[in-house]
């Protein structure tokens, strides 16, 4: 999948942080001016940011809660979010 060396640093990185990096990496590829080996160096960090991104984005949409509303419009609880 991917080199150790490709996914340094990358566990602590925030979404935010892993996504405008993965967002360049994108960038350099599609514009082509990259040398083979560091192609493929840099899509294998971008494989290993977009997993890790992945993975916060499960993680962030496991704690989300709908709110259960009840008489009188007052909120009266939470309950998980289907995401299906």
């Amino acid at each position: 999948m991917f080199t150790v060396a490709a996914a340094d640093g990358i566990a602590e990185l925030s979404f935010e942080a892993a996504l405008k990096e993965l967002e360049g990496i994108v960038s350099r590829l599609e514009q082509g001016s990259v040398a083979l080996e560091e192609s493929i160096s840099i899509y294998e960090r971008g494989d290993a940011l977009r997993a890790h991104c992945d993975r916060l984005l499960k993680a962030a949409e496991a704690k989300v809660e709908k709110i259960r509303i009840g008489e009188g419009g007052r909120a009266v609880g939470a309950d998980p979010l289907d995401i299906d």
